[in-house]
């Protein structure tokens, strides 16, 4: 692995790609440090410190993760890049409702370019209406947490007149996001990896050295004060590994669909008759079903949270606390919309119709499958079932670890960092970043991330269609069944220990 980075570094345009990532995404990082004009973060800090210690604080432990801890800091970029996400999953699902948008989805780069600005605009109102939210609740963080905010020990978060901070307040971090938006465009099309993914990824990593610290004083603390011991400390290691692999072993599982090419003759030459295969990944979605639950729930939950306080109605104060952390219906929820989202994603962007008319136009057929519609129908047919179980798979890494490390009281900070939801996304672009960087070193002839398995099976012709594919795809069915057996059975044993141990 060592070498690759090193051969990275020998390709011009690699390493300049390599560099115009980094350097964009440390303007986002400053971003995530630098406070509002007006705004004291010291006693905003210590606030969340002390509520987070306590237990309370879901919500805004979540958004503090994908701001990259922008939002405890008071800075310009507290909004993150979330109200962008926010704004493209509406488009996206408006665009299969409004027969307007959805032409102009059809009609290829200039329609392309008019949703891109209308998601820009729809980006510019939320950002409005969170950052107005977000400024009354910085002025007075007893919105956030539920409990009151003592002056007299914290002091003054805003130091100048509220009225002046909310208005340019809220134009800076709408600015701020904005700023994001066009970072993680550039980075996507100029750099490396996923720009809006990459954002958040760097966000949730640039927690690691307090996550770390907090896992320390955990376990390590004086007495009087430890609360967890070597069982749980032990879980909580396990369970890092346990999602690791599964989050590995999912993002990189495949099925492999066999291609033959017919025979053509080309003047006094044969061309064609080679077999290949297609990949299909089981998690074609990648991580982005999780983004965009999070951002789902999130917004609607600071929403209504806000207007029952407001207007001092309790049911709709209860009904955003159910969309916290710790509650069934905010699993519930969070798994149900992984689900449609995994299903969503692979409708707008797996197009079995444009693949079997391609396959068809070079001579190409899958054995046993009629060349065009058949094809088409073949491959919706496997992609169905490929997304059900990594839509299943998905939802299961993303919630039950959560809920493993709830049962066993982790503070908020460590969960969120040790969970499924950081977890998933941070290894998950990880992987799609290395993989991309690969395709630079292996067009280039250089050994790649990974030596011993694709380079390997490409060189010696090991790829071949057929059996290979089916027992590979077997195969990666029952480490995932095992996996998911193994968690359930650290989920009953954490159970048990509660019960009788406690």
């Amino acid at each position: 692995m060592l070498s690759a980075f090193t051969n990275s570094l020998k390709i011009p345009e690699l390493r300049q790609r390599i560099f115009y990532t980094l350097s964009l995404l440390f303007i986002a990082r400053v971003a995530a440090v630098v406070p509002l004009p007006g705004l004291d973060p010291t006693p905003l800090k210590q606030f969340f410190a002390d509520q987070t210690a306590s237990g309370a604080g879901a919500l805004v432990g979540m958004m503090n993760m994908f701001t990259g801890g922008a939002l405890t800091q008071g800075a310009i970029g507290a909004l993150g890049i979330m109200p962008y996400i926010s704004a493209s999953i509406i488009f996206q699902l408006m665009t299969a409702v409004v027969p307007a948008l959805s032409r102009l989805q059809q009609e290829g780069d200039v329609g392309r370019q008019k949703l891109t600005q209308y998601t820009r605009y729809a980006t510019v109102m939320i950002c409005l209406v969170q950052g107005t939210l977000l400024i009354l609740a910085l002025s007075d963080p007893s919105r956030l947490f539920g409990s009151s905010f003592d002056t007299n020990l914290y002091g003054d978060i805003v130091v100048v007149s509220k009225g002046w901070f909310l208005v340019t307040s809220v134009i800076i971090m709408t600015a701020g996001t904005m700023l994001l938006m066009w970072l993680g465009e550039q980075i996507t099309q100029r750099g490396i990896g996923n720009g809006v993914s990459l954002l958040i990824t760097v966000g949730i990593l640039a927690d690691i050295p307090g996550a770390v610290q907090a896992t320390y004083q955990l376990f390590f603390a004086p007495v009087g004060v430890q609360t967890l011991g070597l069982p749980q400390g032990l879980i909580m290691f396990g369970l890092f590994i346990l999602v690791t692999m599964g989050i590995i072993m999912v993002v990189q599982g495949q099925r492999k669909i066999p291609v033959q090419y017919a025979k053509r003759v080309v003047g006094n030459k044969v061309m064609g008759g080679q077999s290949s295969f297609m990949p299909l990944k089981v998690n074609y979605s990648g991580v982005m079903p999780v983004i965009f639950a999070s951002a789902i729930l999130m917004f609607p939950q600071q929403i209504i949270s806000q207007l029952g306080a407001a207007l001092e109605l309790d049911f709709l104060v209860d009904f955003a606390n159910n969309l916290l952390r710790g509650n069934w219906f905010y699993y519930a929820s969070f798994g149900m919309l992984i689900l449609f989202f995994s299903y969503f994603w692979v409708s707008v962007m797996f197009k079995p119709i444009q693949i079997a008319d391609d396959l068809k136009k070079y001579g190409g057929y899958i054995p046993g499958v009629r060349p065009g519609e058949p094809t088409a129908k073949f491959l919706d047919f496997i992609m169905t079932r490929l997304t059900l179980a990594g839509a299943i798979f998905l939802t299961f890494i993303a919630v039950f670890p959560d809920v493993l490390l709830f049962e066993l009281n982790v503070p908020q900070r460590i969960a969120i960092f040790f969970g499924g939801t950081g977890m998933l996304i941070t290894v998950g672009v990880v992987l799609d970043t290395m993989r991309q960087i690969e395709t630079f070193l292996l067009q280039r002839h250089y050994d790649g991330f990974l030596k011993k398995g694709r380079v390997r099976a490409r060189a010696t012709g090991q790829n071949r269609p057929g059996a290979t594919g089916d027992a590979a795809s077997a195969a990666a069915v029952n480490k995932l069944v095992s996996f998911m057996g193994g968690m359930l059975l650290l989920g009953l044993a954490i159970w048990l220990w509660r019960r009788y141990a406690g």
